[in-house]
């Protein structure tokens, strides 16, 4: 087979359609446009949202302000009183917590708050601790570690 034998399949390629070439052409007069009504004008359609004169989905859901915003992180909160249940000098990780029941999941982002009191020095991982929470983790002898990027704890 030489290239200038090359020849696409049938049926791939199709004869453009000449509208309004004469009555034997078979796409005379009304050009497949059909008789009269807004389709066969020029210019004249039918919009993408038109329902034919229903009352349309966009007026028929409740009108709500604001938006969502698809980058918010959700953060699993843990209370300072709370890591209280760890044994004094433990490692508070993302996964002791969730073995602890403070949080569901290790891979959510994790923020201590500062409500309640630490009484042991614990060495805290988080992915985010609130100004208050830091000062009580280390007025108790404990450190505070900072995870990375909130997106992800692996």
């Amino acid at each position: 087979m030489m290239q200038h034998e090359i020849r696409p399949p049938a049926g791939a390629r199709h004869v453009r359609k000449r509208v309004g070439r004469g009555e034997s052409s078979g796409h005379g007069k009304t050009s497949g446009r059909g008789m009269k009504g807004q389709k066969s004008r020029a210019g004249g359609h039918v919009r993408p949202t038109f329902e034919g004169g229903q009352l349309p989905l966009v007026k028929r859901l409740p009108f709500t302000r604001g938006f969502v915003n698809i980058f918010r992180v959700e953060y699993s909160l843990v209370k300072v009183g709370d890591l209280d249940r760890f044994e004094a000098g433990a490692e508070a990780t993302p996964e002791a917590m969730v073995e602890a029941g403070l949080v569901k999941s290790a891979y959510q982002p994790i923020k201590v708050l500062s409500d309640g009191e630490v009484s042991k020095a614990l060495t805290v991982q988080a992915n985010k601790f609130s100004a208050r929470a830091r000062e009580k983790i280390e007025a108790a002898g404990g450190t505070v570690v900072e995870l990375g990027n909130a997106g992800s704890n692996t």
